[in-house]
């Protein structure tokens, strides 16, 4: 059972902000797109079967539509001509949107410091969280996930109009 938000209750009431609201339908309704290359896609796909159950975090529908998704998981090698279409992927979901950059590979071109490997995703998109590992372990993505559910719940709603977030994207040439 999810405890609720802050606020006042009573007998057959229960106030409290929109905000706070928002935030936790948001936390707990997260739609994952798996842009998966390599073995961390692996590591993820053991995430969804019985033992680590990645649904009892709300995000048990994989997306595999940008436009129906809300948080991208980059997972493995990068190579430099997908830039482009990992970055079309991001400019096609909706906001708000959140990027986890999944094993060594997707945070720092992992072992592969050749011409052909992008050095990281966040050249291209901006990441909310960074799993470690080569490849990291089902338990790390969770954690993952789970502080992408923390950014969903405590985030203000004016935080995406914000003249910050909006010269973040600009750095990125994402409109």
């Amino acid at each position: 059972m999810v405890d609720a938000p802050e606020g006042v209750e009573g007998t057959g009431f229960f106030a409290t902000s929109l905000e706070k609201v928002v935030g936790l339908a948001r936390k707990h309704s997260l739609w994952p797109l798996p842009f998966a290359t390599s073995c961390c896609g692996i590591e993820y796909m053991a995430t969804m079967g019985s033992h680590y159950d990645i649904s009892r975090f709300g995000s048990e529908r994989p997306s595999f539509s940008p436009r129906q998704a809300d948080l991208l998981m980059v997972m493995g090698t990068i190579a430099k001509k997908m830039g482009p279409v990992v970055k079309q992927v991001y400019e096609q979901m909706a906001e708000p949107r959140w990027v986890i950059a999944v094993g060594a590979c997707a945070t720092s071109g992992g072992i592969f410091d050749s011409y052909s490997v992008l050095q990281g995703i966040d050249r291209i998109v901006p990441v909310d969280v960074y799993v470690p590992g080569c490849p990291p372990r089902p338990e790390q993505i969770l954690d993952g996930l789970m502080r992408i559910q923390d950014l969903a719940e405590n985030e203000s709603l004016r935080r995406r109009n914000s003249p910050e977030y909006q010269a973040l994207l600009a750095s990125y040439n994402i409109k």
